[in-house]
């Protein structure tokens, strides 16, 4: 079966679309504990999307960088086995360092793991 590719932008416009009309609500900031997991500290801001829903019926996740360019840099998805749950956590205004630390933090745990994509498609920002 041979697939057309589509033009992504489309794709990236809606997701940055819901990121600039929702407020932001950052509820583990830069250096805090994880609730649960106290030996999880958070290397980015870390949020939801207030008023959106995500697949666990919650807000859509966010993490926040500090680039003063404000776009849409990609999306992590993640499968949580412990969970047993998937999710996709947006990246919204995250330099190549801080892309980098999400990516470790994310797959730090065995439970968790997760894949980066990115609106460029080539990951050459890295």
């Amino acid at each position: 079966m041979k697939v057309e590719l589509q033009n992504n932008e489309e794709f990236w416009g809606k997701i940055e679309e819901i990121v600039l009309h929702s407020e932001i609500v950052v509820d583990r900031a830069k250096g805090s504990c994880h609730p649960i997991i106290k030996d999880i500290i958070y290397p980015v801001d870390y949020g939801y999307l207030k008023n959106t829903k995500s697949m666990d019926g919650e807000g859509i996740d966010i993490w926040i960088g500090k680039d003063e360019k404000a776009i849409v840099n990609g999306i992590l998805c993640t499968i949580d086995t412990f969970r047993n749950d998937s999710e996709i956590k947006i990246l919204f205004r995250c330099s190549c360092e801080e892309i980098k630390s999400i990516y470790r933090f994310t797959n730090k745990r065995q439970e968790m793991k997760g894949i980066l994509l990115f609106r460029n498609d080539d990951g050459s920002h890295l």
